[in-house]
């Protein structure tokens, strides 16, 4: 990425005089989705803007050995944005940013820069991406030293209002904050689950969008905090309760118009669209280690909750993974519904679109669509439709994305080996801690 212009520097450090900015968080994430900063006072934000401050790489998860530390923090200058919930004296800015190497090239383990260079080759295949995120979190009490329990604020359920949903009131100020930063949003409503709020904003492009997924998740949490509550985005952290996910609407454009649209179409869907979600079908398996990245995700996936575990299609229901919803034309796309909000959104949408394009150069034809209750079929019935299920696990969806190379390469090899690495340790920490469940069960028994 080059230097920001001339005209926009001067904009922003405008910007931020008239608004009394005090320091800047340069913003990034590291493979896992985490959000960093490195907060800098507003003197230091020329050399920002002109890409002149580095870092320590070797602190990030998953970046760089200690022996190759530096890098370059390059901002996005359209991220430019003020964190409303500051107080006018002291006000905090963000720019969110791409990591660089000291050459001057793009850093290959930045996730940021992953998805932009996936975004290049649809670019080189005629298309753009948009997508919608739905993304759902918990809302918990905390105890007399600000910890996080797992009692929830509320007995609410679906579309519930106060007296019942208690968190509205926070939940209205997430929203609030959201629309000064820029958002524009569409629903906010308590979810299934007591505790559990869905906030979905508008569609944009994909860059933009995981950008918004990262501020969002750290809009909310901080609102929760004022609020005296802990927002989590933990897939699973209720036994027996639905978990949260993070449904992405995707389509492609091309020249202006919607590439997944065709009035002549079966559905009145295009080539383009079926060969897409044939990609993803063909890849859903590997997806999972990205879309679903810890041992927590697999909770949620399972049946009875609603998420969906089979890999099918529909326009109809939402048993199967990938569902079309009913609108057409301009608003056509595909709803897919396995991503929990505890994924990386850049990667996650990186390896969505790599299935999709690769879909398309190959031009994979999905199965069937399932429009009947996946959820209530035997498994004989599954079997002679044959629908396949995701990983039931983190370690089966790391063998999944072992074995899939168009997976692999959308991450890159840097991202791909040191996930690996990162999420087998996870796995076999997994394996050897003993559970609360264990103790429950044998302690008393053996």
């Amino acid at each position: 990425m080059a230097e920001a212009g001339i005209d926009t520097r001067a904009r922003i450090l405008q910007q931020a005089e008239e608004l009394g900015v005090k320091f800047v968080r340069l913003q990034f994430t590291d493979i896992f989705g985490v959000l960093k900063n490195v907060a800098i006072p507003v003197g230091q934000l020329p050399k920002a803007l002109n890409n002149e401050l580095m870092f320590d790489g070797s602190s990030i998860e998953g970046f760089v050995r200690i022996e190759e530390s530096d890098m370059y923090l390059y901002p996005d200058p359209s991220t430019f944005t003020v964190f409303p919930w500051r107080p006018h004296e002291g006000t905090v800015a963000r720019l969110i940013c791409d990591i660089y190497n000291p050459d001057g090239t793009p850093f290959i383990g930045c996730p940021r820069n992953t998805l932009k260079r996936v975004l290049a080759e649809a670019e080189a295949m005629g298309f753009t991406m948009n997508v919608g995120p739905e993304a759902e979190f918990f809302l918990f009490h905390t105890d007399a030293h600000g910890r996080p329990t797992l009692e929830t604020h509320d007995r609410g359920g679906y579309f519930d209002l106060t007296p019942v949903d208690l968190g509205e009131e926070a939940r209205r100020d997430m929203v609030v904050t959201l629309e000064k930063m820029g958002f524009e949003v569409e629903a906010s409503h308590h979810e299934v689950a007591p505790g559990q709020h869905e906030i979905d904003f508008k569609y944009a492009d994909a860059l933009r969008t995981a950008d918004n997924i990262v501020t969002f998740k750290f809009v909310v949490r901080t609102i929760a905090q004022n609020h005296g509550l802990h927002a989590t985005f933990m897939p699973k952290p209720i036994y027996g309760i639905a978990g949260s996910g993070m449904h992405c609407n995707i389509s492609l454009f091309r020249d202006g118009q919607n590439a997944f649209y065709d009035p002549q179409g079966d559905l009145e869907l295009s080539e383009t669209a079926y060969y897409f979600l044939g990609g993803l079908m063909a890849h859903a398996r590997a997806m999972a280690a990205i879309t679903n990245p810890t041992v927590n995700s697999y909770k949620r996936l399972v049946s009875g909750f609603e998420a969906p575990i089979y890999i099918a299609w529909s326009p109809k229901n939402r048993s199967p993974l990938i569902r079309v919803p009913a609108k057409r034309g301009l608003s056509t796309r595909l709803e897919v519904r396995n991503p929990d909000p505890s994924c990386n959104p850049y990667l996650a949408i990186a390896v969505i679109l790599k299935a999709g394009l690769d879909g398309i150069k190959n031009r994979i034809s999905p199965p069937p669509p399932v429009n009947g209750n996946i959820f209530h079929m035997t498994e004989e019935e599954r079997k002679r439709l044959g629908i396949q299920t995701l990983p039931t696990s983190l370690e089966e969806a790391l063998a999944a994305l072992e074995e899939d190379p168009v997976i692999q390469d959308a991450l890159g090899p840097h991202i791909y080996e040191r996930f690996m690495e990162a999420k087998r340790i996870e796995c076999e920490q997994y394996r050897t801690c003993v559970h609360p469940w264990e103790i429950e069960h044998y302690l008393t028994k053996f």
